[in-house]
């Protein structure tokens, strides 16, 4: 907390464009991309007299999020990368008697984990779950007297928070710094198509296992159809395929284009991902079927969606082709939802001009304190910042964390 990260970072390289993240992973993890365990060269101390007072609000318990995931769904990242500083995830599963699958944990582990921490950490009083953030404004005060010095502007926070009872009840905060990390699956991306409204369209996986639950879909109904080329992709159509749910499977690369995330994942670490690209270039609408009530169609573009479920496609050839569906899923992915910032939050991004994206178009920031380079006090981690891997949002935290303690220590007594 009281180095140079800035000159700690020099010359780090690795999967990350963040100094500190990288700096902080090498140091938790050290040779984790070599495949190897050495233990961290961290260690860890709690300094009560040090702590910054600050509250954490969220819509959902600790481990945002991960709760809202399918709790049997293995996680991308290894299961170790999943960890919080001072308590290892693996000493964690040994206690809870779980086991790690292919070096990964599964969603409901690392969501359960998440809140066990906050408790174990004694952190519980720092967070406030149920709550929506509606509003951040900003403004710099007016000095309360001749030659005082105000060293950031103030933050008016509001919002609400949800009861138990359901009454909601409204709250605004004053604070001199405010962190951004809400991640980015806040607002499914969508297609912009005739009939994405109707009631059969879905973004979201929850309404797969929803369907699956209350039998609108099954083995005998129509198929399930799934549009996108992602990991979110992947995993309805294991979530399908488990349950022996029909699927109809459509993205518009093709299947050995470079970009696709497929194309990207060891095999060996990810063997279930790599059986669905397996599906997609076997599978295709051409070839006969190895996969039972599966068919994969590169290329496709959806146009339109019917009242009576038809699902009209243009080929590569530009012919159209209609399918009968019982559910439809669109899983392309989903942006940040920064309603509550002025703007929302366009201005405070890398170009002004583009819509915020974590891996296009992230928030700007400095990157030895995650700082806004546009507005003092505001802070941005993990995705919002461009830290699209777990393992990588904590050295934002750090540098964050440090740079709140230098402005503390500045403070006039």
């Amino acid at each position: 907390m009281d180095q140079d990260l800035d000159y700690l970072s020099e010359g780090l390289e690795g999967r990350c464009q963040s100094p500190v993240a990288l700096l902080f992973d090498a140091l938790l993890r050290p040779d984790t991309d070599f495949g190897g365990s050495v233990e961290s060269v961290l260690t860890w101390r709690h300094q009560k007299e040090r702590a910054v007072p600050h509250l954490v609000l969220g819509r959902n318990p600790p481990g945002g999020a991960w709760h809202s995931i399918e709790g049997s769904m293995v996680t991308l990242s290894q299961g170790e990368w999943m960890g919080l500083p001072d308590l290892q995830v693996k000493d964690w599963m040994c206690k809870k008697r779980r086991g790690l699958r292919n070096s990964r944990a599964t969603a409901g582990d690392i969501a359960h984990y998440y809140s066990d921490y906050v408790i174990k950490k004694d952190l519980s009083h720092n967070f406030v779950s149920n709550a929506v953030v509606t509003a951040v404004e900003w403004g710099t005060p007016e000095p309360s007297s001749p030659g005082a010095r105000d060293p950031s502007p103030l933050f008016q926070v509001s919002g609400f928070v949800t009861a138990e009872d359901q009454s909601q009840q409204s709250f605004s905060l004053s604070a001199r710094s405010v962190v951004l990390a809400t991640g980015t699956s806040d607002s499914p991306a969508r297609l912009g198509i005739p009939g994405e409204a109707l009631p059969f369209v879905h973004h979201d996986l929850s309404a797969l296992e929803a369907a699956t639950r209350a039998g609108t879909v099954s083995p005998s109904s129509d198929p399930v159809l799934i549009i996108g080329a992602g990991l979110s992709a992947a995993d309805a159509v294991l979530y399908a395929h488990h349950y022996n749910v029909p699927v109809i499977h459509a993205f518009r690369r093709p299947v050995d284009d470079p970009g696709l995330v497929f194309n990207q994942l060891p095999k060996m670490l990810y063997p279930e991902y790599h059986k669905v690209h397996q599906m997609m270039r076997e599978q295709s609408i051409l070839s006969p079927s190895p996969y039972e009530g599966y068919r994969s169609l590169p290329e496709h573009q959806l146009l339109l969606l019917k009242e009576d479920r038809q699902a009209v496609f243009r080929d590569p050839q530009g012919l159209q082709k209609v399918f009968g569906v019982a559910l439809v899923l669109v899983l392309i992915g989903s942006h940040p939802d920064l309603s509550f910032l002025p703007g929302a939050g366009a201005d405070l991004t890398v170009d002004p001009d583009e819509p915020l994206s974590a891996k296009r178009n992230p928030i700007e920031v400095d990157p030895f304190t995650y700082q806004s380079i546009h507005q003092e006090g505001l802070y941005a981690v993990g995705p919002l910042a461009g830290d699209n891997f777990v393992r990588f949002v904590q050295g934002g935290a750090l540098a964050v964390a440090s740079s709140l303690l230098r402005k503390e220590a500045r403070k006039p007594p």
